[in-house]
């Protein structure tokens, strides 16, 4: 076989990702991660992407206020798309799962973007179950949760886009060389949050989530304008898997009772002084 034939063959093998054919695995998860993973029976694989740009209708944001529902629309359909491509990726490398996601959310005048980044991980005894959840947890996180009989499903994320009111001229006129509050901004705020928050806790109930975890805020302005505020709210949906929670005993790792170190005082004293 020539240097040539080798280099096709090993640019095939990693093209297929297919695990066992020769190629190791790659993760960003530390190595006290990795060995917690081993510990319950589970190993890391690859790592895998899901990205997925929307497009936002030209001219939504201006002359008009209260919530933009095309802005949070797009947002939806960007998360579900980077999922179902974190997904296939996850599962054509042999993963039942993705920990330790790193979401990227950029919302423009034009487009909404997500991006999602994570380990696929795998049982490491056993059977091939199938594609099982994504969870932005940590795997350190994901072994305290699995250990106390709770399992993660997949993200639940929520975005609002609101735009608040402009102030009128008798507002801006008495607000000017004073400080103020901006209830116009303010009220949007509040407004997007709870439009945010509803939409992840619909996303959880979706996918029969018994609650949310290590929910990520996302708040303020949105795009070039001031008066656009935006709320996303991102979290893990997980169920209990045994019916009951278990509770976690802590185990001591180092003894607390070591044997106290004796010496001579006159051995630390320098030779021939007293």
């Amino acid at each position: 076989m020539t240097a040539r034939d080798e280099v096709r063959q090993a640019m095939t093998v990693l093209a297929r990702g297919e695990p066992g054919a020769g190629r190791g695995t790659t993760s960003d998860l530390t190595i006290d991660e990795t060995l917690l993973l081993h510990s319950i029976g589970w190993e890391p694989v690859d790592m895998v992407f899901g990205v997925s740009w929307w497009s936002i209708p030209w001219g939504v944001w201006q002359w008009t206020t209260g919530e933009v529902d095309a802005a949070s629309t797009a947002f939806a359909g960007a998360v579900d798309q980077a999922a179902t491509l974190l997904r296939a990726e996850c599962e054509k490398a042999g993963g039942a799962g993705v920990l330790g996601v790193e979401v990227d959310v950029r919302v423009s005048s034009h487009h909404a973007s997500v991006e999602l980044s994570g380990t696929a991980v795998r049982r490491s005894t056993g059977a091939h179950t199938g594609f099982e959840f994504i969870s932005d947890l940590s795997a350190r996180d994901f072994v305290l949760l699995t250990r106390s009989g709770w399992w993660p499903l997949g993200l639940a994320a929520g975005a609002s886009f609101v735009v608040a009111p402009r102030r009128t001229a008798r507002q801006w006129a008495s607000q000017q060389g004073q400080n103020a509050e901006l209830p116009n901004l303010t009220q949007a705020l509040y407004l997007a949050r709870e439009g945010a928050m509803e939409r992840m806790q619909q996303a959880g109930a979706q996918m029969k989530a018994d609650g949310i975890v290590a929910v990520k805020l996302r708040e303020g302005r949105a795009s070039s304008s001031i008066r656009v505020m935006q709320f996303v709210a991102i979290g893990t949906g997980v169920h209990l898997g045994s019916g009951e929670h278990q509770s976690i005993t802590p185990a001591m790792v180092v003894s607390l009772d070591e044997q106290v170190r004796q010496f001579d005082v006159k051995s630390l004293r320098a030779p021939g002084r007293r």
